[in-house]
């Protein structure tokens, strides 16, 4: 299964913002990526960027409701974003955790709308900085993969991703053995709630990735991606980041 290589833009970009995605559609085409790239822009775009990339990456939106429809005033149901054109969605995300409020049996409820509606879940998970001083980070996440990974998941219609919350957005990220052996954990957490169907999920690394480090983190065993946050809202950090994966 080849590399994923997403963009989260997070709460950012207005219509001038679809030329960023016009010239990563242009750089792509004149140099393919060894990877699938994957950017989800707020959902107000997700339309409009629709019509500019013409399918030369994939499209996501970055939550959804669990109800197809329904009096949910300011949501959007998985079937919406489909409709507008994307792909995949991101679910879980400690800020969506964190600020909103939600839990780990609201993110696999809004997985089983994604599948719903043809989307491929991007089910993130992570530790705080107080849960990783204190030991607990495996323990954190394999509870949360295992109240958040519907056991109905599959290679095919999910992904995990691991985004330490403390390194989200900071600079800081987490050291190359701590990134390898959380992810082997992650690996193994699978494994045993998913069985064999564990064994091929993609596992994107997430938290302050940029060109700099890209490179040294897509080569750690079991990083099957990234899951990039601000460094994807301009198309030459997001090429150099594209570029860092090696070919298969």
């Amino acid at each position: 299964m080849a590399a994923l290589v997403a963009g989260n833009w997070k709460m950012n970009g207005l219509a001038a913002s679809l030329g960023e995605m016009v010239a990563l559609k242009d750089a792509l085409a004149r140099q393919p990526a060894a990877c699938d790239v994957l950017v989800c822009p707020p959902a107000t775009l997700i339309a409009q960027a629709a019509g500019c990339v013409k399918g030369a990456f994939a499209l996501g939106g970055q939550d959804c409701h669990a109800s197809p429809k329904g009096a949910f005033t300011g949501d959007l149901s998985a079937e919406m974003l489909k409709d507008a054109g994307a792909s995949y969605v991101i679910l879980g995300h400690s800020e969506r955790r964190h600020y909103h409020g939600e839990t780990s049996e609201a993110v696999a409820a809004k997985a089983r709308a994604a599948w719903r509606a043809g989307l491929k879940a991007i089910i993130c998970v992570g530790e705080s900085e107080a849960q990783r001083n204190a030991g607990d980070a495996p323990h954190v996440c394999a509870a949360q993969l295992d109240e958040s990974v519907p056991q109905e998941a599959t290679s095919a219609n999910t992904v995990i991703a691991y985004e330490p919350v403390w390194a989200i957005g900071t600079g800081r990220t987490p050291t190359s053995a701590e990134i390898a052996a959380m992810h082997a954990h992650i690996r193994s957490s699978l494994i045993a709630r998913l069985g064999a169907g564990g064994k091929d999920m993609l596992i994107l690394y997430g938290g302050s990735v940029n060109p700099g480090n890209a490179g040294e983190i897509l080569g750690l065993p079991e990083v099957g991606g990234a899951l990039v946050g601000g460094a994807s809202l301009k198309c030459d950090d997001f090429l150099r980041i594209i570029a860092a994966v090696n070919p298969a």
